[in-house]
């Protein structure tokens, strides 16, 4: 490799006659031993090298990988015994700390001053709850997360928030911090049912439709069903949410009430929150896909509990470094596609007199 820069870098080959116009000339090594992802290795460097800077001693991207281990949700126990199994030298708890410390700055960055999209058409809010333990003292940290679509189909999560537990105050304290933000429009937040949620969301973004997530309805439903009327009541209950027709969640769901009036409890679920089954008929089928449920966001969630499930975190900067690392992966992973079907629900959503006009002040964020 450093014979082929300093063939690029004099014009000729090695074994090629010097041209006489060419001051520059092959005047010997100098020696350098480096670590290796394999071990110490002994070069000889024929000039100062911009690949290999001067008094570089590491090639082997120990912090990038000390990272990518934390990401996993690996401990500092296990990252220390990895590095010293494959690299052959030791790495304290302290050097450790020290590496995804330095991530800190950017968390911050990314949580304070991140541009965020001027119009979001969906957004998916749900709550996880993390096992901190300070100072002997083991409570329960409640997770904010907020997954967003934008106009162009592009998935994010816009930040990560922390707090005691999860609240109606909370969740409008977040709503406003992305309000001032920049993010300026929100077409639809789906969500699980926390209560006065719904009131809280529309203080902030008033011409936002707030959604039940109806998985949450069927299992608040399920509560008060025994075993044994498991299947047919669920077969039952997809009859109306999943109707192709408003017209038809309505005759279902009077059947239902009808046949099993007997579960008082599972049929008023349903009574309280219809409006938010009628609702979704005001939409194509390709919107009500993605608006009915907070799946999406409680995806990003499993993926945070594979890497929190090990044990009680020391502080809450533990918690964020490992959730934001974890957050850059998901990114990473998300880039460069769209949402499944995206033409078609821009395309619905474009087609509806309620949000065309709204859209069209951000023309300039579509595809």
């Amino acid at each position: 490799m450093l014979q082929g820069e300093l063939n690029n870098h004099l014009g000729y080959d090695v074994h090629s006659k010097e041209p006489k116009e060419h001051d520059n000339r092959r005047n010997g090594y100098g020696n350098k031993t480096l670590k290796t992802s394999f071990s110490e290795v002994a070069i000889d460097v024929p000039f100062e090298s911009e690949l290999i800077h001067k008094r570089k001693r590491d090639v082997s991207d120990i912090e990038g990988k000390v990272l990518s281990m934390y990401a996993r949700g690996m401990s500092q126990r296990d990252i220390a015994a990895t590095v010293e199994d494959i690299y052959g030298f030791d790495i304290s708890h302290v050097i450790i700390s020290d590496i995804t410390d330095a991530i800190l700055p950017e968390l911050e960055e990314w949580q304070a001053r991140r541009p965020l999209a001027k119009c979001y058409a969906f957004l998916f809010v749900d709550c996880m709850y993390v096992t901190l333990q300070e100072n002997y003292e083991t409570k329960e940290c409640a997770v904010f997360t907020i997954l967003g679509y934008d106009l162009k189909g592009n998935k994010e999560i816009l930040s990560l928030w922390l707090n005691q537990t999860e609240s109606k105050n909370r969740w409008m304290q977040v709503f406003d911090e992305l309000k001032a933000g920049d993010v300026e429009e929100v077409l639809f937040i789906s969500m699980n049912g926390v209560s006065s949620l719904e009131e809280g969301a529309k203080a902030i973004f008033p011409s936002v439709i707030v959604q039940r997530c109806i998985v949450h309805l069927v299992r608040n439903a399920l509560r008060y069903i025994p075993s044994r009327d498991y299947k047919e009541v669920c077969r039952d209950m997809k009859k109306f949410y999943g109707a192709s027709s408003l017209n038809a969640a309505h005759a279902t769901f009077d059947s239902f009430q009808n046949r099993w009036s007997h579960y008082s409890g599972a049929v008023d679920v349903w009574k309280r929150n219809f409006a938010h089954i009628e609702q979704l008929f005001d939409y194509g089928s390709a919107i009500r896909k993605i608006m009915s449920t907070t799946n999406a966001v409680e995806s990003v969630h499993s993926s945070f509990r594979k890497v929190t499930k090990k044990g009680a975190f020391s502080n809450e900067n533990a918690l964020l470094k490992l959730l934001y690392l974890r957050t850059k992966e998901l990114h990473a992973k998300w880039s460069g596609g769209q949402i499944k079907n995206w033409a078609m629900v821009l395309n619905q959503l474009m087609i509806n007199e309620t949000f065309s006009s709204r859209i069209e002040k951000y023309a300039i964020y579509l595809p």
